[in-house]
Order: C-alpha cells, then sequence, then structure tokens
C-alpha cells in the first residue's frame, strides 16, 4: 500500500516538470499513450529518417543503380520499336528546318540527330511525300489533257503503290548499302567520323522534307516552272547529303570518296527526276496560251 511519503514524491517529481515546463515553453513531452508514435515524430523533426524511410530510399537509390542496366527488349517486340518513336514536337521541327537551310561547316547529325536518332520524321515524311506526289500527279494530268474531247479522267489509285515503292525504296534500302559501305571502309581507312545505320536513315528521310512543296508546284504545267522547283530541292536536300557524309569520307582515298560522294548525288537526282518524268505529263502539244486557256476553264468550272 502507498504511503504518504510516496505521493508526496510523485507529486514533487509532477511539480519539478510543471516548473521545467514553466521554464521552457517549447520543450516536448511524451506520454504513455503516444509511445508508439511521438518517437517516429521527434526523430523525423531531428532529421533522422526511420526504418520506412531507409528502405524507401535505398529502393531508390538501387533502381537508379540499375536503370542503366536494364536489357534492352527484342527485336521482335513492340516495345523495341517504340524507344525509335520517342522525339518531340519540336526536335522534329527543327529537323525538318535544318534540312531545308544547310550551311557549310554545320554538321546535320551532329546537330540535330545524335542525342536522339528517330523514324518518326522520316516514317511520316515519306508517306506525306508519297501521298503529295500521288495526288497533285493526277490532277497535273487532269490539267494537262483538260479540254480535250477525247479524254476521260478516271484517277490512277496505283500511282500510290508505285509511289510509296519508289520513295521508301530509296529511303531505307539506299542507306542501307551506304552504312555497309562505310562500315567496310572503315576496316580499311580509320575515319574519325562513323554514322550508325538509324542516323543515315534520319538524314535521307529529313533530307526529303523539301520535296513535299517542290512537288505541289509541280501541279503547275509549266515545265519551267518544275524544273526550277527540282533544281531547288535538289540543291538544298543534296547539300545536306553531302556536309553531312563528306566527313565520313574525306579520310579514305580520293578516288574512293569522290566515288561515294558522287553516287549519292546522282541516286539523289535520280528519284526527283523519276519521280517528275514518270507522275507528270509534260504539255508537248501545247502553247503557253494554251495552257493558260485550260487553267481559264477549269477556274471557271
Amino acid at each position: 500500500m502507498a504511503t504518504t511519503s510516496d505521493f508526496h514524491l510523485q507529486f514533487q517529481e509532477f511539480d519539478d516538470a510543471e516548473n521545467l515546463l514553466g521554464g521552457n515553453r517549447d520543450a516536448t513531452t511524451i506520454s504513455i499513450d503516444d509511445a508508439g508514435h511521438k518517437p517516429q515524430q521527434q526523430k523525423r523533426h531531428a532529421g533522422m529518417p526511420f526504418e520506412n524511410d531507409e528502405d524507401t530510399l535505398a529502393n531508390d537509390d538501387k533502381t537508379e543503380l540499375l536503370s542503366g542496366q536494364k536489357k534492352s527488349a527484342p527485336f521482335w517486340t513492340f516495345d523495341y520499336y517504340q524507344t525509335f518513336f520517342d522525339v518531340e514536337t519540336h526536335q522534329v521541327k527543327d529537323r525538318i528546318i535544318g534540312s531545308l537551310l544547310p550551311w557549310p561547316g554545320k554538321n546535320f547529325v551532329r546537330l540535330y540527330i545524335r542525342n536522339n536518332p528517330d523514324l518518326y520524321g522520316p516514317f511520316w515524311i515519306c508517306a506525306t511525300l508519297v501521298f503529295a506526289i500521288a495526288i497533285s500527279g493526277n490532277i497535273s494530268n487532269f490539267l494537262v489533257h483538260l479540254g480535250q474531247p477525247k479524254y476521260k479522267y478516271v484517277p490512277e489509285f496505283r500511282k500510290v503503290t508505285i509511289a510509296a515503292t519508289a520513295i521508301y525504296s530509296y529511303a531505307w534500302l539506299v542507306p542501307l548499302a551506304l552504312w555497309g559501305l562505310l562500315m567496310w571502309r572503315n576496316t580499311k581507312v580509320m575515319n574519325l567520323v562513323s554514322y550508325s545505320f538509324l542516323e543515315i536513315v534520319c538524314v535521307y528521310g529529313y533530307s526529303l522534307s523539301i520535296y513535299i512543296p517542290a512537288v505541289v508546284l509541280w501541279i503547275i504545267p509549266y515545265d519551267g516552272v518544275r524544273w526550277c522547283s527540282i533544281v531547288v530541292a535538289l540543291c538544298l536536300s543534296g547539300s545536306v547529303l553531302a556536309l553531312t557524309f563528306w566527313p565520313a569520307v574525306r579520310d579514305d582515298h580520293p578516288r574512293v570518296a569522290i566515288a561515294i560522294m558522287s553516287a549519292i548525288v546522282a541516286l539523289h537526282t535520280l528519284l526527283a527526276v523519276g519521280c517528275k518524268a514518270y507522275f507528270f505529263s509534260t504539255p508537248e502539244a501545247e502553247g503557253p496560251a494554251d495552257i493558260s486557256k485550260t487553267l481559264l476553264v477549269t477556274l471557271a468550272h
């Protein structure tokens, strides 16, 4: 049984605690009911994370350390090809503008492609060019033969297939052949500049963007306008290819370097001239007056 002195001692201790709190209002007390929670909060306020925080930080550190060691997805899965389309809109816009404005001393791959090569831009540029060629070619043929009594307009949908075969074959097979050639020459001559297959595909894909407005101008049934647009497009896009691939071949034998660059420019020219010759009819039998009359009749209808 508790004695009077015991009660006195307990009261005295409580009195001391009250005096201490009166002297220091910022002090923190711990009750028996909060014994399971307050120490953790005190540790947190003191800057000492408890066990759950330590586990979280440890897991974050492990994730960060292992993030660079993740294996890439197999090439037959969708995730593998999804990385090639991971590009922002402003990056695609800058690459298109860069392909339209070549500048000596500026490498297109180093400035725009190397950090994040993509297939999004080349794929849609080629697709847009295919439909632009097919639609513009049909409209051009319609304007050329409009007014002829025996002419009956029939849409040529097969031009879409032919244009797609020509454009995508050029945008994929030529870069593949060039990549293999550069890899073979690098085994014989150590070049300081080398490109991956994806980077070469990007260069060729974005270099075709200038042909989209040029093809739209080919609707006008004047050979002078068409050839001027071809020359401008060839100079701009050909300059992008020449400025990009010349550093990769200039350390090679001069004849080999000149042959490779000549082949690049020749194939690029052949694509433009071939599309113009196949998809766009030349109004040979009509003079400028007849063509103008045809256009006026078309606008009147």
